[in-house]
C-alpha cells in the first residue's frame, strides 16, 4: 500500500461529478481530503491523499486524465512568494509544521517547504508583506 499526495484542479464540468466517490468504489482507493474550494459555476480545487495498490492509483490518474482534472503530485494550495518575501521572519513563529524555516542564520533567509506544509494558513494572517498565500482563500482564477 502506498500514498500519495494529490493537488487536483478540475474544470466546471467535472464539479458536480462524484470524484472520491469513484476513487472509493471504483478504484479501491482510501481518500483523505485536506482542503476543498469548489465553486459550481467555475474550477475547483481539492487537496488529498490517496492511499491504495500503486496500480489502482495509476487507474484512478487515468479516470482523472479522462475527466480533465489536472493532477500535481505533492502540492498543496498554499503558496510562498519568494520574491515578495524579506525574510522578517514573522511567519516563522506561526509555521506549527515548521515548513518555513530560516535557511542560514547568518544571512535569516526565510525558505519554504511545500511537502512539510499542513496548511494551516497562519502564514497568511501573519505575513506583512503577503508572500503567503492561498488558492483556498483567494478568488479561483487559474
Amino acid at each position: 500500500m502506498i500514498t500519495r499526495k494529490y493537488l487536483l484542479k478540475f474544470p466546471e464540468k467535472a464539479v458536480g461529478k462524484p470524484l472520491i466517490y469513484h476513487l472509493v468504489k471504483d478504484y479501491d482507493l482510501t481518500v483523505n481530503i485536506y482542503r476543498a474550494k469548489i465553486d459550481p459555476d467555475d474550477i475547483g480545487y481539492m487537496v488529498l491523499d490517496v492511499s491504495g495498490r500503486e496500480s489502482d492509483i495509476e487507474r484512478a490518474k487515468i479516470f482523472f486524465d479522462e475527466n480533465e482534472i489536472i493532477v500535481t503530485e505533492t502540492m498543496n494550495g498554499m503558496r510562498w512568494d519568494k520574491e515578495r518575501c524579506v525574510s522578517c521572519g514573522t511567519c516563522i513563529t506561526h509555521c506549527p509544521s515548521n515548513a518555513l524555516y530560516i535557511v542560514d542564520r547568518k544571512t535569516m533567509e526565510v525558505s519554504f517547504n511545500n511537502e512539510k506544509c499542513i496548511e494551516c494558513m497562519n502564514c497568511i494572517s501573519h505575513c506583512p508583506f503577503k508572500a503567503c498565500s492561498s488558492i483556498f482563500n483567494s478568488s479561483i482564477s487559474e
